[in-house]
């Protein structure tokens, strides 16, 4: 795999050269357990010295994956729906909370719930949004739960979705899932990277917003792992500054 990393190398120089502050988190979703492939992304993570945020589904997570998150300070376990079960029309785009449903409010308080008894005080109350698609319903919801902050895919429209609940979202996911569902092609998703750090020097997207990179632990190939790798350390090795739920959490309190 050639990966022509030119491009972006340009593009983060101009930030460096503008003085600009690029702030990057990393969000894994579908974890429901300890795995090998949980061991691979726990030891990628520990060698960026990037923490990756486990998007963990509370209806079968197990203990192995308390354990896991208990021996590494990389993981940082967050809410990811509560059965990542598809509750959308006949039809429409799968969501589990595309829409408010009656037991909405008792399924996002028993997640939230069963995961700080699950991990403890490491559990971020932050909600992933399965499929990355959040009804404006739910977030009342949310807020009331005690959920401090929610995540889905695409640049966010504002910092916050309502008062008390931060937005930050993810802008790159690796996986080509309408097609292969291995790596897509290093050269759109470069060139889609470049795009959203232009968009924010030019402040057509949120530049405070921290850049987001989405991957799946469970379902990746060599490929994918290599890509992740090579591109995180291009970000981190360009100026982009590691940046935790756990601070920006902290600094909004």
């Amino acid at each position: 795999m050639r990966v022509d990393w030119s491009p972006l190398r340009r593009e983060l120089a101009l930030w460096r050269a503008e003085g600009r502050h690029l702030p990057l988190w990393w969000r894994d979703d579908d974890a429901v357990r300890a795995t090998a492939a949980l061991e691979d992304l726990t030891a990628l993570a520990t060698a960026l010295e990037l923490p990756v945020h486990l998007a963990v589904i509370p209806a079968f997570a197990e203990p192995s994956l308390a354990e896991a998150v208990a021996e590494s300070l990389m993981l940082l376990p967050t809410v990811h729906g509560w059965a990542h079960e598809n509750r959308a029309a006949p039809g429409a785009k799968k969501a589990e909370f595309g829409a408010a449903h009656p037991d909405s409010a008792t399924l996002l308080s028993r997640g939230l719930t069963e995961l700080q008894a699950l991990f403890g005080p490491r559990l971020l109350p932050v909600f992933v949004a399965p499929w990355n698609r959040l009804h404006a319903d739910v977030l009342p919801h949310l807020a009331i739960e005690g959920y401090r902050a929610v995540s889905t895919f695409t640049p966010r429209p504002q910092p916050f979705a309502r008062p008390g609940l931060l937005i930050v979202n993810t802008h790159i996911d690796p996986i080509d899932w309408r097609g292969t569902r291995g790596l897509h092609d290093p050269a759109a998703i470069m060139a889609q990277t470049v795009a959203h750090l232009q968009a924010r020097r030019a402040g057509t997207e949120d530049p405070t917003e921290p850049l987001g990179y989405l991957t799946h632990h469970l379902v990746h190939d060599a490929d994918i792992w290599s890509f992740s790798h090579a591109l995180l350390t291009e970000l981190l090795d360009g100026g982009a500054t590691a940046t935790p739920l756990t601070q920006l959490l902290k600094d909004t309190a």
